[in-house]
């Protein structure tokens, strides 16, 4: 009996400073330095793990993603890539949305991303996306577009500035 009431105290003991460590441990997870913003547009992998890094601290209760993004304007098949982009990005919104969405438009050329998303949200019926976040990557100069073309949608608009 001793023995089991003194394992019991023992455990008491250390359960706290266990559950301490693993909340130490996740302040320090989130506390990573964020991504910077590649110093040039034509690179691809660093642009895509920018995009993921902001697009991961944004997530709030996200229950699925949607990500879009283009190349550099340079780069050889920009139009191409830009088109088919287009195309899912404009099924997705005239299907309306699912709450707990989250659609994130990003990339190199913050003008053609917000005419990527302003283009794809026209085709999003009013008040379709309720529940549904977007988050626009980009320059202030693009936000107000693209808050006024999601606006109508019913979905909440996030902007975080590409720096």
């Amino acid at each position: 009996m001793k023995i089991s009431n003194r394992l019991l105290l023992a455990a008491c003991l250390v359960l706290p400073f266990l559950g301490a460590c693993k909340k130490q441990e996740a302040a320090q997870e989130t506390a990573k330095a964020a991504v910077a913003m590649p110093a040039t547009a034509t690179d691809d992998n660093a642009w895509n793990a920018y995009l993921t890094d902001v697009v991961t601290r944004n997530l709030e209760g996200a229950t699925s993603t949607y990500v879009y993004t283009l190349p550099a304007e340079s780069s050889t098949d920009f139009q191409g890539s830009y088109d088919r982009q287009l195309e899912k990005a404009e099924e997705d919104m005239s299907r309306g949305g699912v709450e707990g969405t989250l659609l994130a438009f990003g990339g190199p050329s913050s003008a053609k991303s917000a005419d990527l998303a302003t283009a794809a949200f026209a085709k999003a019926m009013p008040n379709s996306m309720k529940g549904v976040k977007v988050l626009f990557i980009g320059a202030q100069a693009d936000s107000d577009r693209v808050k006024a073309a999601v606006d109508p949608s019913g979905a909440t608009y996030k902007f975080v500035e590409a720096k």
